[in-house]
């Protein structure tokens, strides 16, 4: 398909690494791969409050992997909508991921 977007929710509070901003850390980002097997990369990326967008000019059929990291600033139990990956201009080619639910400790 052409013109994909991957669009991952995050949980309210936390923060993305890698944008940049003079807080971030480079060791905490550092683990992050890029998918050499796919030959898929985003030609663009946003880093919303809300969650992490990737856009895609073309994505073959199979799949692929996405990696960043957020920084979560609280400690609970965490219930995130579903992942969407659809293409923007057939709204009818779309796919949605469940996310489980997943804990913070103190």
């Amino acid at each position: 398909m052409t013109w994909v977007v991957v669009n991952d929710p995050i949980p309210a509070g936390a923060s993305h690494l890698g944008t940049g901003l003079g807080r971030d850390s480079e060791i905490a980002t550092s683990g992050e791969k890029i998918d050499t097997e796919s030959f898929v990369w985003p030609i663009y990326s946003e880093r919303a409050f809300d969650a992490f967008r990737a856009y895609y000019d073309y994505v073959p059929k199979g799949t692929f992997d996405i990696e960043y990291t957020i920084r979560l600033n609280q400690s609970g139990t965490f219930q995130l909508p579903a992942t969407y990956v659809g293409a923007l201009y057939e709204p009818e080619m779309l796919g949605e991921l469940r996310n489980s639910k997943f804990e913070v400790a103190p």
